[in-house]
């Protein structure tokens, strides 16, 4: 590997949306025969039923419809401010309310001697915000809505009176950032709940941020797996593998690939931010982008809704390239489920459980060149004579005279997900916050590694857990602290669906037990077997521990952070090899043109921790001109084998050398990560509608274990062999072992990859809840990983020695 660097840049103009506020609507059955604009499909049905029951357990609403019913979210946010009279000077010691409008919980600020007042770690949702002050009518407003990741800035201007009077404000939460360097977008209640996706996968409303692009086809984790969505998204012009997931403040990306672990139901999701350029110091782990979401939780009313979406493929036109059926192919999808919130202990203890379920159905097109009668009776070799057998004989023959087998292939998915949340406040200074969500699923593919015909690719399993928990303190009303202690969990296996005995065919590829054959390859005709690389498997874990400190000292708002991590990956890998063929006859023949192995069980106990430390200013330096100031320190520790499996190639001495024994690090350490955040934020008119952003920040990158985890492959441990040349089945270990080691290595001197990040932009509101952004954005990545093949460079080294 090598370090290199690419520059970024681009010019937006971006519409932004607004906050809505939640709906209910009546829509017994739709039948929608066009296209989702999040994937294509013909037909959908759907159905979905809420109930809402008050204070006195009485059914309020009942329908067939759509519903979105409060609900309180765990991931927080800030309200903060300026009082002043209608003279323009400022109001010290005025009290501020915020009063959660579905919980009654409240929490309370008071202005400092320069006005300034700051509610932080506020939970996300609605809340009536009540200002009073000697010798002033109290000012309320009836709703404000607070979002997640969001610092919300309401000034207020008192009116002389008594304090007996009531003056009540019609405003909405202000969508001008005039607070913070971070670029991104709130994706409020009404659009996750309400705008329709194809499958339900809340990251492909990611799309609809400014700077996210449709991924390409051949990406990795942004590829959708079937039945279960995407793993990642690509924004900002930035890698796929550089986006932190966020639930309640906790990761939940694998740093595996540094992708999401899995995407949790979309009912328990109320909404999520994504930011994608010059993110304030509290946010760290990755370069590109942080996607922070919010759960929901029950309120003082109990709310229910039961749902079930419908495709079918007798709701479906056939594929315009599908020719040989006038039928669409098969096609069932069902996910249905519900979810429950409400009241444990009134205006004190609540809940939220949820459900959702997928069963899917996907028939598969099979269309392969196999061997003809004839064919079949001129076959001498022994082992091609074997595996003949597995090889459906033809049903159909193409106009060239070819025989082929067309037929179909049942691609199953079941995915199971619950979720349980639980909210209580212990006394008026502490709150408590706990949600769990467990994922289990299970898919077939049967066409696994290109497979042509019936009868093998693979089954995957898998079960995803997360949970968080979160402690909120209040010490005074400008100083409050937050706790937070969580873990990912995931757990799968990939297994071959025809687990055969290469042995028992004749195949020397040196694997005697049945996992599996070679994944056989013939040039454009036919392939089966396998699938090659499997099975194999692997269990992660991702323990965090966080604290954040938030105090208000006059205009200076400040936090103060420092967040532990540990992630354990336990790997296990099989193989049983890839042969290719030129050509059928040369298939008939026995004769393979190259083949490749990995002999040996590649496993490996990898453990990776980081230490972060933070500490963020946003400096009030005038009324209308905010400076963001803040420093990040990282400490991204060298992954460690826990029995000195990696083995790595050293350049000084030609040979692979073992970390632990005798070489102390597989790289060495990350540890002066130093990452500056500074920019500012300025309201050129004073009036709250138009705000004149800039920043610069750099982002440093946790590396993912995958980069480490193919030196546990190599020998002694494991042999990676390849051969290119005439070969056979029976001779194919014997000419491999002779010719063909390819060990796996890492650069001892690997650097923490990072990102330059940089952004101009204005933001003006044109009209209530309308909002027109210009800006131009930049980046430059350093150290980005990159892979290669350094054997031919060693050996030209040689050569001039």
């Amino acid at each position: 590997m090598r370090r290199t660097f690419t520059p970024r840049t681009s010019l937006a103009l971006i519409l932004l949306g607004v906050p809505l506020s939640p709906v209910s609507g009546i829509a017994a059955i739709r039948v929608n025969p066009t296209s989702s604009l999040f994937g294509d499909f013909d037909g959908v049905a759907a159905i979905k039923a809420s109930m809402t029951l008050g204070p006195s357990d009485e059914p309020s609403i009942v329908s067939v419809g759509f519903s979105f019913p409060l609900a309180l979210t765990q991931s927080t946010s800030t309200l903060q401010g300026r009082i002043t009279d209608s003279n323009r000077s400022v109001v010290s010691g005025a009290k501020i309310t915020a009063h959660n409008n579905a919980t009654a919980a409240e929490r309370s600020g008071e202005t400092d001697d320069q006005g300034y007042y700051q509610i932080a770690v506020l939970a996300v949702g609605s809340y009536r915000i009540e200002v009073r002050a000697g010798g002033f009518k109290r000012k309320i407003v009836g709703r404000l809505d607070l979002e997640v990741g969001r610092i919300v800035v309401q000034d207020f201007e008192l009116e002389v009176g008594d304090i007996s009077e009531i003056v009540n404000v019609t405003t909405a939460a202000p969508i001008v950032e005039r607070a913070t360097i971070s670029v991104g977008q709130v994706i409020n209640q009404r659009t996750v709940q309400d705008i329709p996706l194809n499958g339900r996968y809340f990251l492909d409303l990611g799309l609809l941020i400014p700077g996210s692009v449709t991924p390409p086809q051949n990406g990795f984790s942004t590829t959708p797996g079937r039945g279960q969505g995407a793993l990642a998204i690509s924004t900002a012009g930035n890698r796929e593998e550089t986006v932190n997931y966020m639930i309640n403040g906790i990761t939940l990306t694998n740093e595996t690939f540094n992708s999401i672990s899995f995407q949790p139901s979309i009912g328990t999701i109320q909404e999520f931010k994504l930011d994608n350029s010059t993110f304030s110091a509290e946010y760290g782990q990755n370069s590109g982008a942080i996607v922070n979401m919010a759960t929901r939780s029950g309120t003082n009313e109990l709310h229910g809704e039961l749902f079930e979406f419908l495709r079918n493929d007798a709701l479906d036109a056939r594929n315009f390239f599908d020719f040989t059926s006038s039928n669409p192919q098969s096609f069932r999808r069902n996910q249905f489920g519900g979810n429950l919130g409400g009241p444990i202990v009134r205006n004190r203890t609540f809940f939220f459980f949820s459900y959702e379920g997928l069963r899917q159905r996907q028939g598969l097109a099979l269309n392969s060149v196999v061997l003809s009668d004839s064919q079949r009776a001129s076959v001498t070799e022994p082992v091609t004579l074997k595996l003949s057998n597995l090889i459906p004989r033809p049903n159909f023959t193409d106009e060239q005279g070819t025989a082929r087998f067309i037929g179909s292939a049942t691609a199953p998915v079941d995915v199971d997900q619950w979720a349980i949340g639980v909210s209580h406040d212990i006394n008026s200074k502490d709150r408590l916050y706990g949600f769990y969500d467990i994922s289990s699923t299970s898919t077939l593919e049967p066409s696994r590694s290109g497979n042509t015909i019936p009868g093998f690719g693979h089954t995957f399993r898998v079960q995803r857990q997360i949970l968080t928990l979160n402690e909120t303190h209040t010490f005074s009303p400008d100083l409050v602290n937050e706790i937070r202690f969580g873990f990912n969990h995931l757990y799968g296996t990939v297994t071959p669906n025809a687990q055969l005995n290469p042995a028992d065919f004749g195949i020397n590829n040196g694997v005697n037990r049945p996992i599996g054959l070679p994944q056989i390859n013939i040039a454009g005709v036919l392939n089966f077997g396998g699938p090659a690389n499997f099975p194999q498997g692997r269990g992660d874990t991702t323990f965090v521990v966080s604290n954040t400190l938030s105090h208000l000292r006059g205009s200076h708002s400040l936090k103060f952070g420092v967040e532990f991590r540990e992630f354990l990956n336990n790997n296990f890998a099989l193989d049983t090899g890839r042969f290719n063929f030129a050509n059928l006859a040369a298939f008939l023949a026995g004769t393979a043109n190259s083949f490749s192995i990995t002999l040996g069980n590649r496993t490996s106990s990898i453990s990776q921790k980081s230490v972060s430390l933070f500490v963020q200013d946003n400096y009030r330096c005038m009324p209308n001109l905010t400076l963001e100031l803040g420093m990040r320190y990282d400490w991204n520790a060298t992954p460690t084998e826990r029995y000195d499996r990696f083995i790595v190639f050293d350049p000084s001495t030609v040979s692979l050398v073992r970390v632990g024994q005798e070489r102390e690090e597989v790289y060495h350490q990350n540890n002066k990560n130093f990452q500056p955040r500074v920019g500012f934020a300025w309201d050129p008119l004073k009036d709250g509608k138009t705000s004149v952003r800039g920043a610069y920040a750099i982002l440093v990158d946790q590396p993912m274990t995958s980069i480490v985890t193919g030196t546990a492959a190599n020998p002694p441990l494991a042999v990676p062999l390849t051969f290119t040349g005439p070969i056979t089945f029976n001779n194919a270990l014997h000419l491999a072992q002779a010719a063909g080691l390819a060990p796996q290595t890492i650069d001892h001197g690997y650097d923490n990859a990072y990102m330059q990040s940089w952004n101009l932009n204005v933001q003006r509101e044109l009209m209530r809840d309308f909002v027109l952004m210009l800006g131009y954005f930049g980046s430059k990545g350093t150290h980005l990983v990159i892979r290669r093949n350094i054997a031919e460079r060693q050996s030209c080294e040689h050569c001039h020695q």
